[in-house]
C-alpha cells in the first residue's frame, strides 16, 4: 500500500514502518532483527527513502543510528499515518463482521417488553458499536420499506403472506386487552373473546391496529360492528390514556405491556384451548449485504433456530 506518490516520491506504508522501527531501536542490526529482514536490505531501503525525499533521516555512526531533526519530524508523521491506517483497517474489519455500522429494524408492535425488547437489549450488549434505528409501521408499510431498502429487517406478526423474501419464524406473544381500572371485566382473571362482544375498542390506524381489528372481527364474527370500533391516529401512550379515561378498551400484543399506566389493567384474552397467541417472524431481502444485518440474524438464529430446508442467507 502506498503512503504517497507525489513529485516522483514513491513511499509505501512498509517504508514508514521500516523508518519507525529503526528509530525505536537506534541500531540497524536490532531493527533488522525485529523486522525479520537482512540488515543490508534495511540499510539499502532507508537510503532509497532518503534519496527520494532528498533529506537525511538518520545519522549513522559506529555507535548506531539516530534521527536527524528532519528525521524526527518524518517519523512523527509516519507514526500518525500508520496509527490512522491501523484504526481504519480495524474499523473496516469490524464493519465487515457486523460489529460496526447502522441497522434499520422495522417494528410492527411496541418493543417495550417481551422478546422484542430482550432481543434489542441483547444485540446492543453484543454489538454496542452498531447504531440501531427503528421504524414503526403496519404490515404494508414495513413490507414497502423492506422492498425499498428503507429497513434491513422487519419484525412482524406471521400474517405477511405478501412477502416473498426471506423469513425466520421467531416467538409468539399473547393477545392482551387493556381495560379501565374499574371496568367490570377487568376484575376477571381471564377474558374470553365472547366477553368482549359489547365493548367499544380503540383501534390504532398504524402499527398492529389493522391486524388487531381483523383478529377481533374473526374471533367475534358478526358480533362486532362499526359502532364498536373507534379508529385512532395516536400513539400507544395516548391510547392507554384514553383507556384510563374510560373512552374504551384496547387490544395489544404482549410486548407492548412494558409500561404501567395509572387507571389501566391488562388481561389475557383466551381461546377455548388457552391464551390467544400470535406468531412473530423476521423478514429481510436475500440481497441485503449489510454486515450488521448478518450479525443480527446470526443472533436471532441462536435463540430461534431455523429448521427450514432453505439455507441461511446473510
Amino acid at each position: 500500500m502506498r503512503a504517497g506518490d507525489v513529485n516522483g516520491v514513491d513511499i509505501e506504508l512498509r517504508d514508514l514502518r521500516l523508518a519507525l522501527v529503526t528509530s525505536q531501536h537506534r541500531s540497524l542490526r536490532q531493527a533488522a532483527e525485529a523486522l525479520n529482514i537482512r540488515q543490508s536490505t534495511l540499510s539499502r531501503r532507508l537510503h532509497e527513502i532518503e534519496r527520494q525525499l532528498g533529506v537525511v533521516l538518520f545519522e549513522r555512526t559506529n555507535g548506531g543510528t539516530r534521527l536527524t531533526t528532519v528525521g524526527l519530524e518524518f517519523v512523527a508523521s509516519a507514526k500518525r499515518i500508520l496509527d490512522d491506517v491501523d484504526t481504519e483497517l480495524q474499523r473496516l474489519r469490524s464493519r465487515s463482521r457486523g460489529e460496526l455500522g447502522l441497522l434499520a429494524i422495522g417494528v410492527h408492535a411496541s418493543p417495550s417488553a417481551g422478546n422484542m425488547h430482550t432481543t434489542l437489549v441483547e444485540y446492543h450488549r453484543r454489538f454496542p458499536d452498531v447504531d440501531v434505528r427503528t421504524v414503526d409501521g403496519s404490515h404494508e408499510r414495513l413490507l414497502c420499506a423492506l422492498a425499498g431498502n428503507a429497513v434491513d429487517v422487519a419484525i412482524m406478526t406471521g400474517q405477511a403472506t405478501a412477502w416473498d423474501g426471506r423469513v425466520l419464524p421467531l416467538w409468539s406473544e399473547r393477545v392482551i386487552v387493556a381495560f379501565p381500572e374499574h371496568h367490570a371485566l377487568g376484575q376477571n382473571p381471564r377474558i374470553r373473546w365472547a366477553d368482549l362482544a359489547n365493548e367499544k375498542f380503540l383501534v390504532p390506524q398504524q402499527g398492529p391496529g389493522p391486524e388487531l381489528e381483523g383478529l377481533l372481527t374473526a374471533k367475534l364474527h358478526h358480533a362486532v360492528g362499526s359502532q364498536h370500533i373507534v379508529h385512532q391516529d395516536a400513539s400507544l401512550d395516548r391510547l392507554l390514556s384514553l383507556v384510563s379515561a374510560n373512552y374504551g378498551t384496547l387490544l395489544m400484543f404482549e410486548g407492548a405491556t412494558g409500561g404501567r399506566y395509572e387507571g389501566v389493567v391488562y388481561r389475557e384474552v383466551w381461546d377455548d384451548d388457552g391464551p390467544t397467541q400470535v406468531k412473530f417472524m423476521a423478514c429481510w431481502r436475500d440481497t441485503n449485504s449489510n454486515p450488521a444485518l448478518g450479525s443480527f440474524l446470526a443472533m436471532l438464529r441462536e435463540n430461534y433456530p431455523d429448521f427450514s430446508a432453505e439455507p441461511p442467507a446473510t
